[in-house]
């Protein structure tokens, strides 16, 4: 079983002015010190400004990794510090982005996540990059990220180890549903459901609901 690391905790940092409907935003979000407990809407301290589109039971925790950071630091000619995309986890020895929907990340400390969904990228995300074009080459290019669920809460820190475990068969990853999701991925999450193997977050059944509907090209 493979065993990967956090290398980052983070959290609000401070609530930022935004041109979006709600007026500020909790996506500067930075490393922390020590360990911080993550319950059941997520760690400690940390902040949604947006709750109708941010947070949450199923988006409680977004993690991404160090190697699609490095990805877009070389891409972008910048670095991209840990936070900088507004994740609460910065990890390392796992690419969150390939991540299956609905297998579990059990941390040394005891506390247990369940990925949910990807990332979508909103104008709030693109204001804060400051990049052209940013939500779709960030939709395209399919490094999401992960949303997680906290199923056992627990003390989370720099440093802490965890491991995945109960992947679901189902095989799809976050990242490729973000960048183009198919029919096929679409039933596979469905049938998966039906047999008690995931347990799909409402606002993603809802699209994929949508998705499996298409009518075929």
């Amino acid at each position: 079983m493979k065993t990967a690391r956090v290398a980052a905790v983070c959290r609000v940092h401070q609530l930022l002015p935004d041109a979006g409907s709600v007026g500020v935003t909790g996506i500067d979000k930075r490393p922390v010190e020590g360990p911080v407990r993550v319950r059941r809407l997520g760690f400690y301290g940390d902040v949604q400004a947006d709750r109708a589109n941010h947070g949450g039971e199923d988006k409680a925790v977004y993690a991404y990794s160090e190697d699609d950071a490095a990805l877009w630091a070389r891409e972008l000619g910048r670095e991209i510090p840990a936070g900088l995309f507004g994740e609460n986890l910065r990890v390392e020895g796992i690419t969150a982005s390939n991540a299956v929907i609905g297998e579990r990340w059990r941390f040394s400390s005891g506390a247990v996540l369940e990925v949910t969904m990807p990332r979508i990228p909103c104008a709030t995300f693109a204001r804060h990059m400051g990049e052209d074009g940013w939500v779709s080459w960030f939709t395209r290019a399919g490094l999401s990220g992960a949303y997680l669920r906290v199923v056992t809460p627990g003390d989370i820190g720099a440093g802490t180890t965890f491991s995945v475990e109960n992947i679901p068969g189902h095989g799809v990853r976050v990242g490729e549903w973000l960048a183009e999701p198919t029919r096929e991925m679409a039933q596979a999450l469905l049938d998966a459901e039906a047999e008690g193997d995931v347990r799909l977050a409402p606002a993603l059944r809802k699209y994929v609901l949508t998705v499996a509907e298409r009518v075929a090209d």
